[in-house]
This record gives C-alpha cells, sequence and structure tokens, in this order.
C-alpha cells in the first residue's frame, strides 16, 4: 500500500473538513504534509495540533502572525504566508497529492503550482478551469500531472467514463452528458419571491452542507454554469453535449449517456466524502464514513429542465464559454464581486445575474493567451463589476 503525502489547500472549509475527515480515517494510507487557510488562524490551528503538518499556511499575513503564536509550542510545523506559501506547500517535492479547495481566483495560481510541479491534483476549485480552461490543461498535460475532479457531479461522470477515455468521449461512444442540479432553495420561487431572499436563506442549501459562497452560487444556478463550463474542459466535449437536468433529490449526482442508447448514472447520499474518498484512493475504493444509500427511504427520483428565465446565470454562464477567450473569467469575476455584495447586504438576490450580464457587456473580450491575461481581466472585471453595483444601488 502506498502512503500518500497530502497538502489540502482551504483546510477550513467544508471541502477541506471533509477531506481530513477520510484521512483521519485512514491514517495508514495518508499523511498530512501542509495545511492552508485564508483568515481562520484559531480553526486551522486545532486542525494542526490533530494532523501535525510539516508546513501551516495562512492566506492573510496577519493570520499567519497569529497562528504563529497560536502554535509556538509546536517547533515541528512551519507557518508560511500568502500567496509564495500557498505555491510552495501546493508544489512541495515531499507532495504527491494536493487537495485543491481554496474557493474562487484565489485558488488558481496554488493549483496552477500543483499542475506545474505534476501533482496528482483533486480539483474542488472549478474557479481554476472556467478562468484558465486551455491554459490550465495544457499545463495538466505538459507537466503529466494527475487531474482527478472533486465536484460531485464531475466526479459522478468521471466514475462512468472509461478511464483511458476521460479526454475522448466520441471514441467511448458516449453521445451525451448529463448533469445534474438540485435546483437550490428557491427552485419553486416566484420572480418576486426572489427579491426579498435572504443571505441566510440563500445559504440554507436543502441537500449539500457548502460554504456561503458555492451555496449562493447553488441558489442561482450559477454554480452549475460554471459546472457546465468546468465539464467542457475536463472531458473535452462541446456545451451542446452536456444538457443539464434538475433533479431536487440530490442522489443521482451525474450521467452518462452512450451510443447504444444505455445512461450509467453515479449514485449516492449529498455527501462530499464520496468523491474526496475517490480522489484520494483512486483506482481503488476506500471508506469514506458515507452511510449506505436507502432507495426504499428515497422512494422516487423526479427531474426537470432547469428555468433560465428565473435563473438566468446558468444562460450567462454558457454565453461566457461560447464567447470564449477572457469572457468566462470576467464572469466568474463579476459572480464573486456580486455574490459578496449579496452576502454583505449591498445587493439584493435578483441583481446578481443583472450585475453579472452588464459586467460581460462593459468588458471586452480578449484571447486567454496567457495567465497574466486572465489574471489582469480578472482584476479589470471586478473593478467594473463594483461600477455596476454602485450605478444600480444609487
Amino acid at each position: 500500500m502506498v502512503t500518500r503525502s497530502i497538502s489540502v489547500l482551504g483546510a477550513t472549509g467544508s471541502i477541506g473538513l471533509s477531506t481530513l475527515d477520510v484521512v483521519r480515517r485512514h491514517p495508514e494510507r495518508f499523511s498530512v504534509y501542509a495545511l492552508t487557510a485564508g483568515t481562520r488562524a484559531e480553526e486551522l490551528a486545532v486542525l494542526c495540533r490533530e494532523f501535525r503538518p510539516r508546513v501551516a499556511v495562512m492566506a492573510d499575513p496577519e493570520a499567519a502572525a497569529v497562528l504563529s503564536e497560536l502554535l509556538a509550542d509546536l517547533p515541528d510545523t512551519e507557518v508560511l504566508a500568502g500567496l509564495d506559501g500557498l505555491c510552495q506547500v501546493a508544489s512541495a517535492p515531499a507532495v504527491d497529492t494536493v487537495m485543491a479547495a481554496i474557493v474562487g481566483a484565489a485558488g488558481l495560481s496554488p493549483t496552477l503550482s500543483a499542475v506545474r510541479a505534476g501533482k496528482r491534483v483533486l480539483l474542488a476549485n472549478k474557479e481554476a478551469l472556467v478562468m484558465s480552461g486551455k491554459l490550465f490543461m495544457d499545463a495538466v498535460a505538459e507537466a503529466g500531472a494527475e487531474l482527478l475532479p472533486i465536484d460531485s457531479e464531475h466526479n459522478a461522470i468521471f466514475q462512468c467514463m472509461p478511464a483511458d477515455k476521460i479526454r475522448d468521449p466520441a471514441g467511448a461512444g458516449i453521445t451525451r452528458i448529463l448533469l445534474t442540479a438540485s435546483g437550490g432553495p428557491f427552485r419553486e420561487h416566484s420572480a418576486e419571491d426572489l427579491r426579498s431572499v435572504t443571505p441566510a436563506q440563500a445559504c440554507a442549501h436543502p441537500n449539500w452542507s457548502m460554504g456561503q459562497k458555492i451555496s449562493v452560487d447553488s441558489a442561482t444556478l450559477m454554480n452549475k454554469g460554471l459546472e457546465l463550463i468546468e465539464a467542457c474542459w475536463l472531458f473535452n466535449t462541446a456545451p451542446q453535449k452536456v444538457e443539464v437536468h434538475v433533479h431536487p433529490e440530490s442522489i443521482i449526482h451525474s450521467m452518462v449517456e452512450y451510443a447504444d442508447g444505455s445512461v450509467l448514472a453515479q449514485l449516492g447520499s449529498p455527501d462530499m466524502r464520496t468523491p474526496i474518498a475517490n480522489g484520494l484512493a483512486w483506482p481503488e475504493r476506500i471508506d469514506a464514513g458515507v452511510a449506505p444509500l436507502d432507495l426504499f427511504a428515497i422512494g422516487r427520483f423526479h427531474f426537470e429542465r432547469p428555468d433560465l428565465v428565473r435563473f438566468p446565470c446558468l444562460r450567462l454562464a454558457a454565453e461566457a464559454f461560447e464567447a470564449g477567450g477572457t469572457a468566462p473569467a470576467v464572469l466568474n469575476a463579476a459572480n464573486e464581486v456580486a455574490v459578496a455584495a449579496f452576502l454583505d447586504g449591498t445587493l439584493c438576490f435578483s441583481d446578481i445575474p443583472v450585475i453579472i450580464e452588464r459586467t460581460l457587456a462593459a468588458t471586452a473580450v480578449e484571447p486567454a493567451d496567457s495567465f497574466d491575461v486572465i489574471f489582469a481581466k480578472d482584476q479589470e472585471a471586478r473593478s467594473r463589476a463594483r461600477e455596476q453595483i454602485g450605478l444600480l444601488t444609487v
């Protein structure tokens, strides 16, 4: 049995904590080299005391100073700060597996560092592929990195495809990828009701336990839009071959249709430990601590088409992907700014797609031919999104 040395990027978030729960169950298989967080020094300190990583990184330098004080009696754990520290533990020679679970554009650089170092990268940061699609996948190929999807939907698709045809679905006889979506907590709300949605309501997902940003994205269906783009890059397919199905039970995590009429589906309880365990141990299967699925208790499954009028974010994501170049990076940046404004009470829920659409219209699309261009366009789009919020809320 091979023991894998892991860096967990975003250890205090929901994916990071679920990853550590799987690791905790298999001490003979996994060791923790590094844990990272953004600002939650106290929470990371608790994890460091349990897992005793060689390195702990806080993205925020002030939080790193706090962490250093909290871990003063643990001299074997080195504390680093900032983006350089994140990239260092993502690419360290002692590491062979990196859980890329930093939410948003902030996760791109450290995830790319892991890719360029040829690691097994467990990709939970969908924004990395949304922003830099072809450049990112080219970097994976050039470095010989092993990219395994951790989003429940993409991991389900991965499990339903032949391992040697992940980048050649047509060669495997695959005709469609059926991407499922829960529909979020407001699936049956009217357009008028959506205007009065509060951040607390948006963060209360009916099936999944997730962070605030991803919960809001699920509620607007932007999460599914980002996943549509991610699926196209991961599985080398056109958006016309990916169809979104709203499945409120969140038990079928996605499906793959084959030319002979077969449809293969991956089912499971809505628990991220299943795809995490799949990525950590692949191609083996290990216990993830997830309760067995009781199909008798579920009784039946439901499916419906997404409503692109009430939830236009899915349409905007598809249009940005079709536009190509830097448009997906602009989409992602505008969404991050708009969601943050909604969470702090500046913007109403229904105006999130309005800000995204206006930012896309106000930001010129350029060829995404370098990471420098993408990062620059990301910053430009954030500035324009804030301008649009200011105009809308005056």
